[in-house]
């Protein structure tokens, strides 16, 4: 398609948008009275509508009912969680029995280390790439001490070539073949948090454990995102948040994937709590943990439900539309912002670009050469909310489910004005 950069062709796309109604699904903030152009859904996707009344259920069933909601309310509180796996599966690319919610993503992360960080005094090394997400960084650091080695030695970062703001997939193969049998996991986000990167993560999968290494994934920005087959991928794990493309609220709960090679296994390392033990015995309060036979084997606790019910409205949605339908649409605005983009640097005299490679989801990445604080706080001030990465980044991620084609014309003519009234960025 020949994109126009018009206000005309703009809603000719909107009018063509299968998913158009779902933009009235969510709940926008508000500057001066107009709705924002909201570009942060990587960083925490807009509130569904819905939610408050699956959040008000059990409120409702709390007070009603009091502790007999484990067992007795519409949807009993005790294997609320077992709702979300259905849909999950779909989103991720998984067995139901694959998949499960708990806990937030680091803590997940930590979790699921104990049963696939298993270093010996051969086997030890964890490959990541270079300045991952500070969180998975931290996580990894105090995983290698915990276990008594050096992070110095122990973790191998692989770096992107001079002058190139994306890795190659030939070199994370070539540093996996490098390392060899000394290679313990490998731990790589799916999709770069900075940049908007998407890896390639069957290939990376295939080339680790053809090695003899674990092979998990941080898929904070994947989940929801991008295709994901980590069942058919032969993933070994994974883990990822639900509050950014999955709009589950802030900080809420996170999903794993375990795949089932490593189900209904009692001999498995991994720190376990009566949640994760046999429902059928759970109430026996039985001494010995009988491991459920799915990835609820992981789950510690008993399910936070006020935190799960935004989750499962959230998920609702995703049921009725699909993923295929999302990434159909995520592909045409994400091209259409990056045509609007090019198109304002035509017509100004610019000095940014874009450096999110062709193999991407939602997110455009937008290096600003010059003093680009100033465009990030008008574009805030003139409602696109954005968000800026030092040292000069600004992060543009059109979600499907609410952002609009129009939107991106309009944040074009803001983002011309900002530019001709600021000067060089």
């Amino acid at each position: 398609m020949q994109f126009e950069n018009t206000l005309a062709f703009a809603r000719q796309l909107d009018a063509e948008d299968k998913l158009r109604k779902y933009r009235d699904a969510f709940h926008f903030p508000k500057i001066e009275g107009k709705d924002v152009i909201y570009f942060t859904g990587n960083s925490l996707g807009l509130q569904p509508k819905i939610a408050r009344q699956y959040v008000d259920e059990i409120l409702t069933d709390w007070a009603d009912l009091a502790v007999e909601g484990h067992f007795h309310s519409d949807k009993p509180w005790w294997d609320y969680h077992e709702r979300l796996a259905g849909p999950l599966a779909k989103v991720v690319g998984a067995h139901i029995d694959e998949v499960t919610v708990m806990n937030t993503l680091t803590v997940n992360l930590h979790f699921l280390m104990t049963s696939f960080y298993r270093p010996t005094a051969k086997r030890f090394k964890i490959i990541c790439e270079e300045k991952a997400f500070p969180s998975d960084q931290y996580m990894l650091q105090s995983q290698v001490r915990f276990h008594g080695l050096d992070p110095d030695v122990a973790i191998v970062e692989v770096k992107k070539r001079e002058g190139e703001h994306f890795w190659r997939t030939e070199d994370i193969v070539d540093k996996i073949e490098e390392v060899g049998d000394a290679l313990a996991l490998v731990l790589i986000g799916g999709v770069n948090y900075y940049s908007g990167q998407v890896f390639d993560m069957e290939k990376i999968t295939k080339e680790g454990r053809s090695v003899g290494a674990f092979v998990g994934w941080d898929l904070a920005h994947a989940a929801g995102n991008i295709e994901l087959k980590l069942h058919d991928w032969d993933v070994d794990f994974a883990a990822w948040c639900s509050y950014k493309y999955m709009n589950s609220g802030p900080g809420n709960a996170s999903g794993i994937f375990v795949h089932e090679r490593h189900l209904n296994k009692k001999d498995i390392p991994r720190f376990e709590g009566w949640w994760g033990t046999k429902k059928e015995t759970r109430f026996l309060m039985k001494p010995e943990f009988e491991p459920m036979a799915n990835a609820d084997a992981w789950q510690v606790s008993n399910p936070p439900v006020l935190s799960l019910a935004p989750y499962l409205a959230a998920l609702q949605l995703f049921e009725e539309v699909g993923m295929e339908a999302l990434i159909e649409k995520r592909i045409r605005i994400v091209a259409y912002l990056e045509f609007i983009l090019h198109e304002i640097d035509a017509e100004v005299d610019t000095t940014f670009e874009i450096i999110t490679p062709s193999e991407r989801g939602c997110q455009l990445s937008v290096l600003l050469h010059g003093g680009g604080k100033a465009l990030f706080d008008y574009l805030m001030k003139e409602g696109v909310i954005i968000d800026w990465r030092e040292p000069n980044v600004i992060r543009l991620a059109p979600a499907p489910f609410y952002c609009s084609y129009e939107d991106m014309f309009r944040f074009g003519q803001i983002l011309k004005q900002g530019i001709l009234e600021i000067g060089s960025v």
